[in-house]
Order: C-alpha cells, then sequence, then structure tokens
C-alpha cells in the first residue's frame, strides 16, 4: 500500500465520498491535517469538529459492513505487478477463498490487493475493497464489488479487524507490515480470539520470521510461544484450509 514519495500528484482525487479533480486536488490528506498541529490552540477549533466527521466514518463503515458474511481480510502490496507469480497467487487465493465461502476484504487498491478482489469477484464471491485517502490517489480497482473510502487510518483498520475472520498476507511493504503487527497485537494480547493470521510467501517472509525467533524472542521481548500466533506456506489451498478451520468454517 502506499506510493514512493516524488511522484506526480494525480488528475483525480478522492477525499472520502469528495471528488477534486485537476486544479481542485488538496496537498494535503485529512490524516495529515489531523496529526499535524499548526499551534498550541489550534485545536480547540477545529478537533471537536473532527470527532463528527471521524464518528460519520465509523457509521458509514458499520452500516455498509454489518451484513457481510464470514470474511477474510488479505493484505499485500500495491505495487505487485500482474505479470508476476505474486499477483496470480493473489487471483488463485481470493478464488479459493470465495468458493470456500468468505468474503474478500482488501486495502482495494492495486497490486496484491487487486489480485484477491480479482479471484473472488471472478468466483461469484463478495469483494470488498476499504480504500484510504492518500497524497497519490490509487482508486479502488474494478474488482471491488463493495466499496468504501475512508479519510482516516485507523477507522478502516477497525473495519479490516472486525468484519473479517483472520488474515492472509501476501509478500507487502509497511502498510502490510502494518496491519500484520496490529493483528498480531491483537491476537497476542487476546482483543481478537480465534482470529488466524496466514503469511503467504515462504521466501519472502523467512527472513522476518527468523528474526522474531533469533532477536525479538532470543532477547526475551516477546515469548516462545508467540510464534503459533501465525501460519506461513506456499500453498493456496494450504492456505484456506487453515483459516477454514481455525474460523471453524
Amino acid at each position: 500500500m502506499g506510493n514512493p514519495q516524488g511522484e506526480r500528484r494525480p488528475e483525480e482525487q478522492r477525499l472520502g465520498p469528495v471528488l477534486r479533480r485537476r486544479g481542485q486536488v488538496q496537498h494535503s490528506t485529512t490524516d495529515q491535517r489531523l496529526l499535524d498541529s499548526v499551534g498550541p490552540t489550534e485545536w480547540v477549533h477545529t478537533d471537536p469538529w473532527r470527532v463528527m466527521r471521524i464518528q460519520s466514518e465509523f457509521v458509514e463503515g458499520f452500516g455498509t459492513l454489518a451484513e457481510l458474511p464470514r470474511a477474510i481480510s488479505v493484505f499485500g502490496s500495491a505495487r505487485t505487478t500482474r505479470d508476476s507469480a505474486e499477483y496470480e497467487a493473489g487471483v488463485r487465493l481470493g478464488r479459493g477463498l470465495a468458493e470456500a465461502g468468505f468474503a474478500v476484504i482488501t486495502g482495494g487498491g492495486p497490486g496484491a490487493m487487486e489480485a484477491a478482489n480479482r479471484g473472488a469477484c471472478e468466483a461469484g464471491g463478495i469483494s470488498v475493497g476499504l480504500g484510504i485517502e492518500l497524497p497519490f490517489e490509487q482508486g479502488l480497482n474494478p474488482y471491488v464489488d463493495i466499496g468504501l473510502n475512508f479519510r482516516y487510518f485507523f477507522v478502516r483498520k477497525m473495519m479490516f479487524v472486525k468484519y473479517a475472520r483472520g488474515f492472509v498476507v501476501l509478500p507487502g511493504g509497511l502498510g502490510t507490515l502494518d496491519e500484520l503487527f496490529e493483528a498480531l497485537t491483537l491476537v497476542q494480547t487476546q482483543k481478537v480470539t480465534r482470529f488466524p493470521i496466514v503469511l503467504f510467501g515462504t521466501k519472502y517472509w523467512q527472513g522476518l520470521v527468523s528474526w522474531l525467533g533469533d532477536t525479538l524472542i532470543a532477547e526475551g521481548k516477546a515469548a516462545a510461544h508467540d510464534m503459533e500466533l501465525f501460519h506461513i506456506t506456499d500453498e493456496v489451498e494450504e492456505a484456506v484450509a487453515l483459516v477454514s478451520e481455525e474460523t471453524g468454517v
């Protein structure tokens, strides 16, 4: 998820429900304006009103997603190319999850997210995209059946967890790692239960897994049994079986 700095700004920008084009494209995002304080008293005049906007995003998200069937959130890089093995695996994964009776939720962008949405859509399943307002707009991919665009990352992240019964994590970057470690923390602290987390792509994830064991756990920063919080596989069928088994499907 995300775009490298320095890219040309788009001709079209979606800010929550608002569409801006050409000269009306803004140079900052809602999250940026929330987190960047102009001065010591600026919050007195603006933050109380922001609460209403934040509330509206929660209400819209809950209202739209409340009737979803059981779902799995799939994460991965927006930079995954359509001619790559990772993209093809994402399509097969989305298809396999849909055929197992799951709705598929992604960040709604291109790359690995598009691949999973595509697989679910082409299999006749429910394909969901939860987009985010970014400085360099990506937009929702064409395989999304139900789409929401959020202004705030923390609202969007709540939706990923609340309406999914597990995560499958394809190779990805900082955004993917953010979602992965948030999920691991929620399971570790028992904020969510019966929540399988599957890392797809042994070669890609092995360095991270080794660091968790050889450094994090070896130095006492986490417990050995925390390595049981996730699974790692190269097989689509195994990934689908793991989330199905642990969610009682």
